[in-house]
């Protein structure tokens, strides 16, 4: 994990970014990331999300709910203040609990600092969605990015995640193996094994790791999209696959949560 002060600047970034794209777009615009979803739906989701989490962090507890209302206020002129007052409540929030927990139905006792994490994490994703719609840059700091990758991978790989999500247990295996290989010598790489129960990973092994049955290597921001899959392995600049491709495309064929 990140320092607290370092999801802070990341939420407060990419919330600035996420807006900006956004609110410089037809509010109508397609999401093709979230083909469901227009620039209006993305933006009402995020920021729904910074005053759910804010509640939840101030409460101590929430319902589960299967969807967040995406309510945003109709002028895209609104938008950035809008989003950046949900962000700053949450951090309000997590600040006034800095040393405590809050339970969640099916995640369990996270500290409050890890639901800042969460939220600065899927905003930066959520950024890259807008940026994509909208046609404009998106960048991402590469050590947010590879903590985003580690924290995605911790919720796919958790014991209750396949319970969550039914189609996460086609990533059950015999012992085949994935590793991601940042391009950044800073960032230490990844490890997923398919095991019989459930694929489990671990960090540290991207350069150093040989043997594996697939290796994705490039730029973190580019593995991150991929695996966020938010671009296709081949659009992905920079990025090269070694071994069974298979693995890469079977994983992102039974990832989307």
């Amino acid at each position: 994990m990140l320092e607290a002060g370092r999801y802070k600047e990341g939420l407060r970034e990419h919330a600035r970014g996420l807006a900006e794209a956004a609110s410089g777009s037809d509010p109508s615009t397609r999401v093709p990331t979230c083909p469901e979803w227009t620039l209006q739906d993305l933006v009402g989701h995020v920021g729904q999300g910074y005053l759910w989490a804010a509640d939840l962090v101030r409460t101590g507890g929430t319902d589960v709910i299967d969807g967040l209302p995406r309510t945003v206020p109709d002028s895209p002129a609104a938008w950035p203040a809008w989003l950046r007052d949900g962000a700053e409540q949450l951090i309000a929030a997590v600040e006034a609990k800095p040393d405590e927990t809050v339970d969640h139905p099916l995640l369990g006792a996270w500290p409050t600092v890890m639901w800042l994490r969460r939220m600065a994490n899927e905003t930066a994703v959520h950024h890259a969605d807008a940026a994509l719609a909208a046609g404009t840059p998106f960048t991402v700091a590469p050590g947010l990015a590879g903590d985003v990758i580690t924290e995605f991978l911790g919720l796919l790989t958790a014991p209750t995640a396949a319970a969550q999500k039914p189609e996460l247990a086609e990533l059950r295996g015999t012992g085949e193996t994935l590793r991601l290989r940042p391009a950044e010598p800073s960032l230490p790489g990844w490890l997923i094994t398919r095991m019989p129960d459930g694929p489990v990973f671990e960090e540290g092994a991207g350069e150093g790791a040989s043997g594996a049955d697939m290796t994705v290597a490039g730029p973190v921001q580019e593995l991150l999209l991929v695996f966020a899959r938010r671009l296709a392995p081949a659009d992905a600049a920079g990025l090269k696959v070694t071994g069974d491709a298979s693995l890469l495309d079977h994983w992102l064929a039974h990832t989307a949560v």
